[in-house]
């Protein structure tokens, strides 16, 4: 079984070595415009050359996400922000509209090109189509079954790279392609400023229908007919590597290092025994998911793979496992280390030293606030860096959580 790259998400710098430290094969990412999240904090210039030289410091890939559908007063932009990537030496540019790819393919010939699935690729001639064009890579709409998928793999030469979603957030709209921001706030999705217009709760009625009714899901906080699960394919993990798929990409460049975090590791250690043993990733299929559960979530499902999506109906609301308490600055020394504080904890809760080896329990003691040198059983100030007795293996880019509170600092 071919183990697939494993692709995460990188907002920014912070989530990028959050992705490298936990173990992600490659990190996608977008300059400060002509990507689809207007509003991740994204990379300058100079930004995205030290991520460029993070990622292949560390054997992984840099994906540059230029991926709206620009309009002929943004093309020029467009393409100069392309040769720029080139130059700096991103692996790949991931590009939605046709004209933008042949556009980029004459003018910035150097620059590898992945087909984003904002194209919404769901057919073998659309794939052989960008192949001509000079494509490496299309990564397929969410839409796609396991089954089309097999029959899309088979059908294409092995030099063309398919890639999937794995996990995180899914739109209500066919691969995104959503026009309800625009139409509700003046804000496009298809220009990377979505409002998540779908996420708000809507009554439904259409007057010249009457007595002909929506099915619709609800629950105590009303309808979200238009907003969409979250997509988990940890329970397919299994398929998906056996039917040549060779990118495995996780969602949400909106979302926290600490998400990033617990994502790419859940998922880095469940490819990785998958690879090992087959059956025992099956075994502990349920840990995977339990993992993936401390970090930030809506009700999940497994999307279009095996067939239609449950209706969504409660999809509004967000759970989750674990808070993260802090990050881990310095190798560990002589059982302590400093580590800079997101959230509040006390002496004697139980924590969780996150490594890319594996979860670490352990229970919280008093510890030091660097600033002052009191010694103290909590702390409610983000930022500060406090000296914690952990456990010895903790490094530099490990992470800290613990029990999740009412309460945030």
């Amino acid at each position: 079984m071919k183990r697939p790259e494993l692709l995460c998400p990188a907002g920014g710098m912070s989530q990028l070595k959050c992705a490298l430290h936990f173990g992600a094969d490659a990190v996608y990412g977008a300059m400060k415009a002509y990507g689809l999240r207007a509003f991740a904090g994204n990379f300058s210039e100079e930004e995205l050359g030290e991520a460029v030289r993070l990622c292949h410091g560390k054997g992984a890939k840099f994906y540059l996400t230029l991926n709206i559908f620009p309009f002929d007063d943004q093309m020029e932009g467009f393409v100069e922000a392309a040769r720029v990537a080139a130059h700096l030496g991103v692996d790949a540019a991931i590009v939605s509209d046709l004209g933008a790819i042949c556009m980029l393919r004459e003018r910035v010939p150097e620059l590898p090109l992945h087909v984003s699935t904002q194209a919404s690729t769901v057919n073998s001639a659309a794939i052989m189509h960008y192949r001509a064009l000079g494509c490496r890579r299309v990564i397929l709409a969410r839409e796609v079954s396991l089954e089309r998928m097999r029959a899309l793999r088979a059908a294409v030469p092995e030099d063309m790279e398919l890639e999937c979603f794995v996990h995180g957030a899914a739109c209500m709209a066919w691969s995104g392609r959503c026009l309800l921001s625009a139409a509700l706030t003046g804000r496009s999705g298809n220009q990377g400023a979505c409002a998540q217009s779908c996420r708000w709760n809507f009554s439904v009625v259409e007057e010249k229908r009457p007595g002909e009714y929506l099915p619709v899901a609800e629950d105590e906080h009303g309808t979200y007919v238009f907003s969409a699960r979250d997509l988990n394919l940890m329970p397919a993990l299994r398929d998906l590597c056996a039917c040549g798929i060779s990118s495995l990409k996780i969602e949400g460049r909106m979302k926290t290092e600490y998400y990033t975090a617990t994502v790419t590791l859940a998922y880095r250690e469940a490819l990785d025994l998958l690879a090992r043993d087959p059956d025992l990733f099956e075994q502990e299929k349920e840990r995977f998911m339990e993992e993936l559960a401390c970090a930030s979530h809506r009700d999940s499902d497994t999307g279009f793979l095996y067939g239609a999506p449950a209706q969504p109906g409660g999809a509004e609301g967000f759970h989750q496992a674990r808070e993260y308490i802090g990050r881990v600055q310095e190798d560990a020394d002589g059982g302590s280390a400093v580590v800079e504080m997101k959230n509040r904890f006390h002496a004697g809760d139980p924590l969780e030293l996150m490594t890319p080896s594996g979860i670490v329990r352990f229970t919280a003691e008093p510890f030091i606030r660097e600033k002052t040198g009191e010694r103290l059983d909590t702390l409610g100030i983000a930022g500060e860096r406090i000296l914690l007795r952990v456990p010895d293996i903790a490094q530099a880019g490990d992470l800290v959580r613990g029990p999740v509170r009412n309460h945030r600092m």
